[in-house]
């Protein structure tokens, strides 16, 4: 396995017996190695393992535990909160280089869609920030974020052009609990279409969010827009569950 710059180790190892299991090298019900040879497989501590192998079970992937050895449990990966909510670290879970270009940040006084959607009164002071987000060093998806007075204002001691916003934000003690997702398709606008470098018009895929805490406070509102071949989003959902709402890169996709 080939760590990633700036990567932590069980990162690249989760990364890499997910793809294991995408593959089919390791198919449902089958049990995966032991601690002992993933530690020699990936030549990791046991701490390590231990960590990647959570995150996995985390992630719906493998089931086991406290004495059992753990079995494949799902070939299709749902995601945790934090990787569906973070670019970067759903970038990371995936095997690819995130990265990210800080355009503007600045106070603004909100206007009535977004001031609707944080809870705020019109022109009450909010923190916007537009930054256009990178898969490899290729141009992925437009954020454009406000936040709350209360929680934005901790940026301006961040640099946002060195990794994730939210993980930063939960750093410094915002509670970051619980989000709620709108997915549809929108034509590239012209700033769109200059940042991402498409024609106007092409489709991109929209997600607004608004992420609140647990005792259910609006922290942030974004919209964020992906060109469609390098993301797609994933619903799956059984008889006996509700749906995990997953996302997932198109090109890696294809190539399983």
């Amino acid at each position: 396995m080939n760590q990633k710059r700036n990567q932590p180790k069980h990162q690249v190892l989760a990364a890499d017996l997910r793809e294991r299991i995408a593959s089919g090298q390791w198919g449902e019900g089958e049990q995966i190695p032991s601690e002992a040879e993933l530690c020699a497989l990936a030549n990791a501590s046991r701490g390590t393992v231990r960590h990647a192998l959570a995150t996995l079970r985390s992630e719906g992937l493998i089931a086991g535990g406290q004495g059992k050895p753990p079995v494949v449990a799902h070939a299709v990966r749902s995601q945790s909160f934090s990787t569906f909510m973070s670019f970067t670290e759903w970038a990371y879970s995936v095997g690819r280089s995130p990265g990210q270009r800080t355009l503007e940040m600045a106070r603004r006084p909100a206007v009535e869609e977004v001031a609707g959607q944080l809870g705020v009164e019109p022109g009450a002071t909010v923190v916007q920030v537009l930054r256009l987000r990178l898969l490899d060093e290729t141009p992925a998806m437009i954020e454009r974020t406000s936040f709350t007075s209360e929680a934005g204002r901790l940026l301006f001691d961040f640099d946002t052009d060195s990794g994730s916003i939210f993980g930063y934000l939960r750093e410094q003690g915002v509670e970051l609990s619980r989000g709620k997702h709108i997915i549809d398709a929108v034509a590239a606008n012209a700033e769109d279409s200059r940042l991402l470098e498409v024609p106007a018009g092409s489709p991109l895929l929209r997600e607004r969010r608004i992420t609140l805490s647990s005792a259910g406070e609006v922290v942030e509102y974004s919209d964020d827009r992906y060109l469609p071949h390098l993301a797609n989003f994933t619903i799956e959902n059984t008889i006996e569950e509700r749906a995990g709402f997953t996302r997932a890169p198109s090109v890696a996709l294809q190539g399983h």
